[in-house]
């Protein structure tokens, strides 16, 4: 039987944001042309993210500083 390492879910895993970026900063494909229901839905997801994050910093820094 051979042992399969287990990667424990460190901070380094817990904080990895690379598929965030890779999302925002993802070479767009030319021979797709994606249509305008697509747009508008990639649109509220990046935006919904953006919102998520300020209001998490927000409420982190509320609670540190008052």
């Amino acid at each position: 039987m051979t042992e399969q390492k287990k990667s424990k879910g460190g901070l380094k895993e817990f904080f990895d944001l690379s598929e965030v970026f890779g999302y925002y900063f993802k070479k767009k494909d030319s021979d797709n042309k994606p249509d305008f229901n697509l747009k508008a839905m990639h649109f509220i997801n990046k935006f919904s993210i953006i919102v998520f994050l300020l209001a998490i910093i927000y409420f982190v820094s509320k609670k540190v500083f008052f």
